[in-house]
């Protein structure tokens, strides 16, 4: 997104006459705090294509989270199918976050190549990935290896899905539907996390004495494994139809911009890195961001783990997990068209959502102790407190990312992204990696979500907020 898009005299039509200057170049306002009652919003040109690429991006995202989140929700069948060790379980979570290393280099092609280029990329990726775990082998340690290669393959796509939702709808969409759109594309990741917790339980037969097989340990293990390879055929072929989709229709930008701001020059690469590493406004709030997610997502990862100790199963686990995502990313949709009418309120939003979210992860760490609290331990509760948690951690994403590209501009949105979907992913492959090799004890990882979430909910507080991407695509009355 640079000066390459559209002239200067392109760009000066999207200014109102009364806002340009003497010699009838466009007159930038002056940035400031809040928003003031005379600010009108600039007239840009908006697609009605703008909802299919909207739609395109988001199956994606879709299809990447129910890829990586495949095997958490199942772990006790894969253990039966495929001789997985608890070790292979938490890998190929962590193959998420391993992905993400990477992430720069993702960052670069999108500043430099635009949406396309990057999307076809990972959409590749993700069909090689999804392709790989499905080759039919009797050796099972061949068959293990595949499988981790195809999570590996789909983890590379993770840094595009989860980073450019911002960039897309700064590129395609008008100023009061940024939000919205952000939210869209954003949350549809997750959403897809949150299928696999109900495909997996629903369609894989569980070993532990839930399923109504009546059959025997062998015979079992032999179902198990072939509905469990019908599950990642299904897969690759949604992969698949998503890419052909991309191959087909999905341009970089449309033909005129829709305002002002995604007109505009940005920084480079390389200033775009020093700008946000010298910044600390910007350095809170990606902490803010990064430490609470990044918990939440591994702890996401092996919720069947953790609820096994307390005897919920699999099943119910799985409904857990999905509800919380789900729950999540209807808020979180509503919250940004919320935003979207009533600007200038990111901070507010965000410090009542992680307010709750500390109050809900408490809740549920503290019914864990059943033996100190005495606080009843139901699946009423467990699903009750999930629920809540997971709603708002994640309806506060596409909120951070607004936030993040408002404070930061004239940084590339995809660049800003990439940065703080790294340091969540990097604290997740920690906790992740800690988890897989040197402990066992589970209840540790419960006590991460308040002291996140508390955390994160004081460095909110202290944030002064700002809006440099609006006042570009306001006129702000003398």
């Amino acid at each position: 997104m640079g000066l390459g898009w559209s002239s200067a005299e392109e760009r000066e039509s999207l200014l109102p006459p009364q806002q340009r200057g003497a010699a009838g170049g466009p007159l930038v306002p002056q940035l400031r705090r809040g928003l003031t009652p005379a600010a009108a919003p600039l007239l840009g040109r908006v697609y009605g294509r703008r909802w299919l690429v909207l739609l395109v991006f988001s199956l994606l995202g879709f299809a990447q989270g129910l890829v990586w989140n495949s095997w958490g929700p199942i772990q006790n069948s894969a253990r039966l199918a495929f001789g997985f060790s608890s070790w292979d379980i938490a890998l190929l979570v962590l193959w998420g976050p391993i992905g993400f290393l990477p992430c720069f280099a993702f960052m670069w092609l999108m500043d430099k190549r635009g949406l396309r280029v990057t999307v076809l990329l990972t959409s590749s990726l993700m069909v090689l990935g999804a392709g790989l775990r499905c080759i039919p082998l009797s050796d099972l340690t061949i068959r293990k290896k595949l499988i981790h290669g195809g999570q590996l393959l789909n983890g590379l796509a993770g840094p595009t899905v989860m980073n450019a939702a911002p960039f897309l709808s700064t590129t395609w969409f008008s100023p009061d539907e940024r939000a919205t759109a952000t939210a869209i594309a954003s949350l549809l990741n997750y959403l897809g996390a949150a299928c696999a917790f109900l495909v997996g339980p629903l369609v894989v037969p569980s070993p532990n004495g839930t399923s109504h097989l009546p059959l025997a340990s062998e015979s079992n293990s032999e179902h198990i494994k072939d509905r469990i390879e019908a599950v990642l055929y299904a897969e690759f072929g949604m992969v698949s139809l998503i890419f052909s989709a991309a191959l087909a229709y999905f341009p970089s930008r449309p033909p005129f911009p829709p305002s002002v701001a995604a007109a505009s020059q940005r920084l480079s690469y390389r200033r775009s890195f020093c700008r946000l590493l010298s910044n600390f406004r910007f350095l809170m709030i990606a902490l803010a961001y990064a430490i609470p997610l990044g918990v939440f997502s591994g702890w996401s990862g092996v919720l069947d783990l953790i609820l096994t100790p307390v005897h919920v199963s699999q099943v119910d686990a799985g409904w857990i997990g999905f509800w919380s995502i789900v729950g999540g990313c209807v808020v979180g949709i509503a919250m940004a068209r919320f935003a979207d009418f009533f600007r200038g309120m990111l901070k507010l939003i965000l410090l009542l959502l992680l307010f709750g979210a500390t109050v809900a992860s408490t809740w549920f760490t503290l019914t864990c102790l059943t033996n100190v609290t005495h606080l009843p331990l139901t699946t009423a509760t467990l699903y009750t407190s999930c629920i809540l948690l997971g709603i708002f951690l994640n309806s506060s994403i596409p909120i951070f990312f607004e936030l993040f590209v408002e404070t930061v501009y004239p940084v590339p949105e995809g660049i800003t992204c990439g940065v703080v979907t790294f340091l969540s992913n990097m604290f997740m492959g920690v906790l992740l990696f800690f988890l897989t090799f040197y402990h066992t004890e589970l209840s540790w990882f419960n006590w991460c979500l308040p002291g996140s979430c508390l955390l994160s909910l004081l460095l909110i507080l202290c944030f002064r907020e700002s809006y440099d991407r609006l006042y570009l695509d306001v006129v702000v009355s003398v």
